[in-house]
């Protein structure tokens, strides 16, 4: 659903419905999602609804979607991944609009061989664009144990955060001329998927099917947002996350996380951009 507004449009929702209280959803997998492909390859694995495993073998992967969309919000879930030659596998937790001219924030972890990092790919797209990639190795084992991984998405601005520690923001740049996603709402997905042809060191590293069925865990499921019905949207006035932004302490955090594991970022790629960074980068 596209909505057509200006770029006050977010700030006068928010005066429209401040007076209605935050959406959460916490940690039920039974009520808020729906496993929408896969065949059975997908799973919520207790009664609560707090844990939800999804496998991938040669003959299809498995993924998740939220009932509700959203035009801003915090979303987060804690991640197991796969262990072990996952080369080739690709586990996912992102926003993402429908149609041809679509939004989307990423998380994307792309496997690797055994005893190599996973490679965790992150992205920004507006109105179908992209090409706003930042991979990071993280600073753990991602298939050891549970980690959090949270995205906060206001009109300002885009954080991705790990373990409560931000690696990656994304401002809102729109008075330089770049798009960014502010007026289209948003399902959170989750997905666990083959790409052999790309995912693991460009495709060099193809997907090991003696491995296979390969699985994932999501448990914890939360998110907190402006719950998109009836074409409006309910923006609450007292959610943090919806004038979020990094004080010098978050900040320095991201500077230390693009430091240490950056391992490809879009703004110093001279081949791609050979007149210079794009304006969003400066």
């Amino acid at each position: 659903m596209k909505v057509s507004c200006s770029t006050s449009f977010p700030f006068l929702i928010l005066f429209l419905f401040a007076a209605q209280s935050v959406v959460v959803y916490a940690g039920s997998f039974h009520k808020d999602v729906q496993i929408h492909w896969g065949d059975g390859r997908g799973k919520v694995l207790d009664n609560p609804g707090n844990l939800l495993s999804l496998s991938l073998d040669k003959s299809s992967g498995s993924g998740f979607q939220s009932h509700q969309e959203f035009l801003y919000g915090k979303a987060e879930v804690q991640m197991k991944l796969v262990p072990g030659n996952s080369a080739g596998t690709v586990t996912t937790f992102y926003l993402k609009s429908p149609g041809a001219m679509w939004d989307e924030i990423d998380f994307e972890f792309l496997g690797n061989i055994s005893g190599h990092p996973y490679t965790l790919h992150t992205n920004v797209y507006t109105k179908g664009t992209g090409d706003k990639e930042q991979q990071f190795h993280l600073w753990f084992d991602p298939t050891a144990d549970f980690h959090t991984y949270s995205i906060t998405w206001n009109p300002k601005r885009i954080i991705f955060t790990v373990d409560a520690t931000p690696i990656r923001e994304f401002k809102n740049s729109e008075a330089l001329g770049v798009l960014f996603p502010n007026d289209l709402p948003m399902r959170l997905y989750a997905s666990l998927w083959e790409a052999e042809h790309w995912a693991t060191r460009g495709g060099l590293e193809k997907t090991d099917w003696s491995k296979a069925p390969f699985t994932a865990f999501y448990r914890n499921y939360n998110v907190e947002g402006c719950v998109w019905a009836n074409g409006r949207s309910s923006c609450p006035a007292n959610a943090p996350w919806f004038t979020q932004e990094l004080d010098v302490k978050g900040k320095n955090r991201v500077t230390w996380a693009q430091r240490k594991y950056m391992v490809y970022n879009y703004c110093t790629d001279k081949k791609r951009f050979p007149q210079g960074a794009p304006p969003e980068c400066s």
